[in-house]
């Protein structure tokens, strides 16, 4: 490519970096309110999130916005959204991570805090996949307080399996 022109005052890219690793603060506060043994996810998840290929799939989920198809080719409706591929491969980390559900099934000391503190690191990736893994997450103890509806929906909600597929709730 042909320089234009000179570009300055610009800082460097921030990339290839330990998300979780540089934000001190995060870390001793992990620590002091936990969860220290959650720190090994954290850092992993760190990583990922400085990553430069992991950087540009968010940039993705945000140029390439969810579209809605409410009719197929025929007429029939179906009301189904299209997501880009990158958004599912952040909502597969999301998930994987214990993210959404996660911390209802984790016996270690400080899951919540472990959670809390991943999940401000990877959604500096791409904040929009954050909502629908933010819903599953606090969705947990509303449903075991509505007398058993939980033991249907528990199990699925704190899955570390992502499914990408879009079904009716009722079947």
């Amino acid at each position: 490519m042909v320089a234009t022109h000179e570009v300055f005052n610009q800082s460097v890219p921030l990339e290839g970096h330990d998300a979780a690793g540089l934000d001190l603060a995060l870390l001793e506060g992990v620590e002091r309110e936990g969860g220290a043994s959650h720190l090994g996810d954290l850092g992993r998840l760190g990583t990922l999130a400085g990553d430069p290929e992991w950087i540009h799939r968010g940039e993705l989920a945000n140029t390439f916005t969810p579209e809605l198809k409410p009719f197929d080719r025929f007429g029939h409706r179906i009301d189904h959204v299209e997501y880009h591929p990158a958004y599912h491969d952040l909502m597969g980390v999301a998930v994987a991570e214990g993210l959404a559900g996660g911390p209802w099934a984790d016996d270690r000391a400080g899951a919540h805090v472990g959670r809390a503190a991943k999940f401000a690191v990877w959604t500096q990736v791409e904040a929009g996949h954050g909502c629908p893994i933010s819903m599953t997450y606090s969705i947990v103890p509303a449903l075991r307080a509505a007398g058993g509806l939980d033991a249907e929906w528990e199990p699925l909600l704190t899955s570390r399996t992502y499914d990408p597929d879009q079904r009716h709730a009722l079947g």
